[in-house]
């Protein structure tokens, strides 16, 4: 029997198809943000809904993040399931009020009376010269903050099937895709960015990491371009004999401390790679959780791998050496095992 050929999708298109198998399936699912109608989204996660679904459920808004997310939690009260888009993850500042004191609080402070079942989608990381205002994480400023789901995917797959699952899900969502992983023609397009994806719907659920490749030696921690970047350089080490365990974080709220602590117990090493800022983030969450739950099993100090505490350069060259890479993890990989 001749083996079926393999459907592969881009990150933004995975994307787009999750949303339009959910709108299809659920007329409460709409969609709402700036140039997410005709445009279909700047980063592409909304091709061909407007097209499909026309301009009720796709609703291309004002320029005003307070008011449309703030109408897209007031639809969510009632029994809608909003999909808005906060086109940058640093736009939030204007709109903060929305996201942390009522999106987060609401179903809480109503005692479970007032579901949300809303996803605020919104595009994250840097990499191509896009400044200090446009280029960051900040999984950690999320993440931080009681009362949200967020999820940051990795792949296509991922992508679509973490995306249906958001959509289904009764509690607010906060949605962190990677721009660079959507496989957009004018950016650098990369092969992580393209992969398998089913044509049915399917879920990933939204509170486990993933063992995506597997080792003895040390365990690297990452999420969307540095999990990509730690199995770079774990290619590069198992040339020197070295076997890293890389595991794709893919939720940031909560942290699936069982499969981090269950592959630091079997490797006894822990190097966790962050495209947010070092300060009070995600890497310093992990080290924290294996410090508290696995420290007897360590037998070397945890090293991080994240962007110094500095805005994040437009100059190319600038922003390039902050940034988290494959030859920074394997560098410090090397050195790890060197300390032991």
């Amino acid at each position: 029997m001749e083996t079926m050929k393999k459907r592969m999708l881009t990150g933004s298109k995975a994307m787009a198809e999750a949303i339009a198998l959910e709108m299809e399936r659920d007329p409460a699912v709409f969609v709402m943000g700036e140039d997410v109608g005709k445009y279909g989204g700047i980063f592409g996660s909304t091709q061909g809904l407007f097209e499909k679904f026309g301009s009720e459920r796709v609703m291309d808004t004002p320029i005003s993040e307070t008011g449309f997310i703030g109408a897209a939690i007031g639809a969510a009260a009632e029994g809608m399931r909003p999909i808005a888009e906060l086109m940058f993850v640093d736009f939030f500042g204007v709109c903060m009020d929305q996201i942390y004191n009522h999106m987060a609080k609401i179903p809480y402070m109503s005692g479970g009376n007032v579901k949300l079942p809303m996803v605020l989608m919104t595009a994250v990381g840097g990499g191509y010269s896009d400044a200090a205002q446009h280029s960051q994480t900040l999984y950690a400023t999320f993440g931080h903050l009681p009362g949200l789901k967020v999820v940051a995917p990795s792949t296509p797959y991922d992508i679509k099937g973490m995306m249906i699952s958001a959509i289904r899900d009764d509690n607010p969502v906060l949605f962190m895709f990677h721009k660079t992983l959507q496989g957009l023609g004018w950016m650098d397009q990369l092969d992580a960015s393209v992969s398998h994806v089913p044509e049915e719907a399917y879920t990933v659920p939204l509170n486990k990491a993933k063992v995506v490749k597997e080792g003895k030696d040390v365990t690297i921690v990452g999420l969307q371009m540095t999990m990509h970047n730690a199995l770079e350089a774990a290619e590069r080490l198992e040339k020197e004999g070295i076997d890293a365990e890389v595991i794709d974080l893919r939720s940031v709220a909560p942290i699936d401390k069982e499969t981090i602590l269950s592959s630091v117990k079997k490797t006894h090493k822990l190097i966790i790679a962050d495209e947010d800022y070092l300060s009070y983030g995600v890497t310093a969450e992990i080290a924290a959780i294996a410090a508290e739950e696995a420290l007897y099993d360590l037998e070397a100090p945890v090293k991080r791998i994240a962007i110094p505490d500095v805005p994040i350069p437009y100059s190319r060259v600038l922003e390039q050496f902050v940034l988290p890479n494959a030859d920074k993890i394997y560098q410090e990989t090397k050195q790890l095992l060197n300390e032991v």
